[in-house]
């Protein structure tokens, strides 16, 4: 991506961001149920110095022990609007280390790319918007309103931290939201919305050599499965390929039996255990669908009197769609184009952001960000350094659009 103007500003931040990224990065924040060390604790309270240090005001709220929030507030003094940047602290697994090239929380810098879990998804992009919010506190911009930088824990779990964060009322008065995610420094105006059920199935344990004497429940398990494809395939075909979003999907992840004790594969096994990822397009109404997998459990039940299964929704968050006329999304089309000097992509996001839940409080949102979309989660996760630094000017240039352009309260 070529920029259009190379300035002092842009490599000053460019030094700026590249640097605390790879603090970042080296600082793990893995959530590790049973380890009292994994956990966000160090990264959010080296954000939070870090913030008090550049001026800014700062607050930590503890979501659950051992995982605060930390929010950072920049207000003009004068009336106007509210722009919200969010970019979580948690990163996923790191996975088997000697798979890795390089250390995943050495930061290592290698031919214009920088390797290590978080820095594409997304330590590299909060770096990159607490870097620009500095940037504009270096050069004394002038602009309305405040920027609220929201930074909570767990966006790859639950999301308790954004949760947490819109309970306490930080989103309340937010006129707009700039998520910061890998996507290319494409403007993503939809987001695909998330279902996670446990399905327990439930028989009767017995020896394998004497199937009739028990219920098998992985038998009418595996029923359940095929019939989930069928839904997949219908919704596909009713709903078509989203031109952000692609396809709806009906994804069973966990398969488990027995759910407890030990497996043998001469015992029938009194429970089986299945959970669903499931990721819904804006055109999908969830309690619709929610109704077409119940209708499917109901028929099975009806053909078959040992059939017992519960259903237990785990989490449930809409789908996102963001009008390109919104404000917010404005502001990024422009400031894109300003500092790239190329005309704007729109797109969408593939999975769920913390974005969902602000979308819900009634926030606009726009998801932009470093980074290649089909890197996180994976092997040699990397960001490259110029990306960075690009990002780092857009994310400047949206403020200063976004707060100045009027509306709001002023």
């Amino acid at each position: 991506m070529e920029i259009q103007a190379i300035n002092e500003t842009y490599l000053r931040d460019k030094k700026a961001v590249i640097n605390l990224t790879k603090k970042l990065v080296q600082i793990p924040s893995v959530y590790r149920e049973n380890d009292p060390e994994g956990n966000e604790t160090k990264v959010a309270m080296f954000v939070a110095a870090y913030l008090e240090n550049i001026g800014i005001e700062t607050y930590v709220e503890e979501v659950v022990p051992g995982r605060p929030n930390v929010i950072g507030v920049i207000d003009s003094g004068k009336p106007g609007k509210t722009l919200l940047f969010e970019g979580h602290t948690d990163v996923v697994t790191e996975g088997n280390r000697e798979a890795w090239t390089y250390d995943p929380f050495s930061a290592e810098i290698v031919d214009g790319r920088m390797y290590g879990r978080g820095t594409n998804d997304t330590k590299g992009n909060l770096a990159c918007m607490i870097t620009a919010v500095q940037s504009l506190l270096l050069d004394k911009e002038v602009f309305n309103g405040k920027i609220i930088l929201c930074i909570p824990v767990d966006e790859e779990g639950l999301m308790l931290g954004i949760k947490h964060f819109i309970k306490q009322g930080w989103a309340d008065g937010v006129d707009g939201a700039i998520i910061c995610e890998p996507a290319e420094n494409k403007i993503c105006i939809a987001q695909r919305g998330a279902i996670r059920l446990q399905v327990d199935v439930f028989g009767k344990m017995a020896h394998g050599a004497m199937s009739w004497s028990g219920i098998n429940p992985n038998w009418r398990m595996a029923r359940l499965i095929v019939e989930l494809e069928k839904l997949e395939k219908e919704e596909q075909q009713r709903l078509g390929e989203d031109p952000f979003l692609k396809w709806p999907s009906i994804t069973p992840t966990i398969l488990k039996a027995p759910v407890k004790g030990d497996a043998q594969i001469n015992v029938i096994p009194d429970h089986c255990m299945m959970t669903l990822d499931i990721r819904t397009i804006p055109a999908q109404d969830h309690d619709e669908l929610l109704g077409k997998i119940n209708t499917i459990i109901e028929k099975l039940k009806k053909d078959d009197p040992d059939f017992k299964v519960k259903l237990t929704v785990l989490d449930n968050r809409p789908a996102t769609s963001t009008s390109k006329e919104d404000p917010v999304v404005q502001a990024t089309y422009e400031a894109v184009r300003n500092v790239t000097g190329s005309e704007p992509m729109y797109n969408g996001v593939p999975g769920a952001t913390d974005g969902t839940f602000l979308y819900m409080h009634e926030v606009p949102i726009v998801t932009i960000g470093a980074g290649d979309r089909d890197i996180p989660h994976q092997i040699n996760e990397y960001v490259d350094i110029e990306e960075l630094a690009v990002t780092t000017a857009i994310y400047r240039e949206a403020a200063l659009h976004f707060l100045n352009s009027g509306g709001g309260d002023e």
